[in-house]
C-alpha cells in the first residue's frame, strides 16, 4: 500500500487498522513517514506506543521487525551473530572429506552461516519493513550510542562480508517509558511525540472500535472507572491496554454493568500490583459509583 498524502488520510488508514490517533500523533507519524525520519514515542505504559508500530506495519503491508531492548543488550544481539554450531559441523565435514581449499574455508564466514538479528534484518528489508525499537530506555548508554550510527546511515560493516546498506530506510519507531532520560543526540535524530492518556470520550471510542462486542454503555463505565483509578496514587496506573483488557474480560463473562461486586472479582484485568489492589478494593464503591 502506498503511503498517505495527508494527515487526514493517514488518520483514516490507522482507524481502519483499529488505531485511533489524535491529530498530534498522526501529524508526527505522517512527517516521519514523508521525511524518512525515525520517530521517538514516549508516554506512560499502555498508551499505545508499541501498538501503532504493529498497526502501521499491517496497514502498509510491511514486515514488522521488533528489537526489544533490555539492560545488557549488546550489538551482536541486535545486528548479527555467526552460527558457530553449524560452522563447527561444516569444519568437521571438510576435515572428513580432506577439503582445505581457500574457497571452502571462506564460506565459513559467508551469508550461509550469518544469523541476522533485528537491525540487520531491517537494513536488508529497507522500506519494506517497520522497525520497532521497543523500550530503548531500558538499554545501556553504550547501546544507545551505537544506535546513533545505525539510525543516521542505515548501514553496517561486517568485516567478513562487507558493508550492508539500506537503499531506502525502513520506518523506524522507537518507544520509551522514561525509566531513564535518553541522550539529546538520539532525540535529535528522531521526530518526537509524547502520547498522553486519551480523553474519556476518545478512550470510549477506542474501546468500541477495538472491542465491538462490548456495549457502548459498558465501555463508558469502564473508561470512567479507569480514569478514577488514574487519579489515585497507584504504583502502576492502568493504561489503555488495561482498559481494553477489562472491557474484554467483562464482555467475556457476560457482565453488562460495572458494579463494585463485579469490579472486585475482575480487578486482575486492570490492576497489576498487590499494594494497588488493596488500595483500590478499599475504594471500589467510589470508583464505580456513577460510572
Amino acid at each position: 500500500m502506498d503511503y498517505p498524502n495527508s494527515v487526514a488520510e493517514l488518520t483514516e488508514m490507522l482507524r481502519q487498522g483499529g488505531y485511533l490517533a489524535d491529530r498530534g500523533l498522526a501529524t508526527a507519524v505522517f512527517v516521519a513517514l514523508s521525511l524518512q525520519r525515525p520517530i521517538l514515542l514516549e508516554g506512560e505504559v499502555g498508551v499505545g506506543k508499541t501498538e501503532i508500530a504493529k498497526v502501521l506495519a499491517a496497514v502498509f503491508k510491511r514486515r514488522l521487525i521488533r528489537l526489544q531492548c533490555y539492560e545488557g543488550i549488546d550489538t551482536n544481539q541486535a545486528l548479527y551473530e555467526w552460527d558457530y554450531a553449524r560452522q563447527l559441523l561444516y569444519v568437521r565435514a571438510l576435515s572428513e572429506r580432506h577439503v582445505d581449499d581457500d574457497e571452502a574455508v571462506e564460506k565459513l564466514f559467508g551469508p550461509k552461516f550469518l544469523l541476522e538479528r533485528p537491525l540487520l534484518q531491517a537494513i536488508q528489508a529497507g522500506d519494506q519493513a517497520v522497525l520497532l525499537i521497543d523500550e530503548v530506555d531500558r538499554a545501556d548508554d553504550e547501546f544507545e550510542a551505537f544506535l546513533l550510527e545505525v539510525l543516521s546511515d542505515f548501514q553496517i560493516s561486517i568485516p567478513e562480508v562487507g558493508t550492508v546498506k539500506a537503499e531506502r530506510p525502513p520506518l523506524v519507531i522507537l518507544t520509551s517509558n522514561r525509566t531513564r532520560e535518553l541522550h539529546d543526540a538520539l532525540k535529535r535524530r528522531c521526530m518526537y511525540h509524547w502520547i498522553d492518556y486519551p480523553a474519556p470520550a476518545r478512550e470510549v471510542e477506542i474501546v468500541t472500535l477495538r472491542e465491538p462486542k462490548v456495549p457502548a454503555e459498558l465501555a463508558r463505565k469502564v473508561v470512567a472507572a479507569v480514569n478514577r483509578l488514574r487519579q489515585m496514587d497507584l504504583a502502576k496506573p492502568p493504561g489503555v491496554a488495561e482498559t481494553l483488557d477489562w472491557a474484554r474480560t467483562l464482555e467475556f463473562l457476560g457482565e453488562t454493568d460495572l458494579t463494585a461486586e463485579v469490579a472486585d472479582v475482575t480487578l486482575g484485568a486492570v490492576v497489576k500490583d498487590r499494594d494497588d489492589l488493596g488500595l483500590v478494593r478499599s475504594n471500589l464503591k467510589e470508583i464505580t459509583s456513577g460510572a
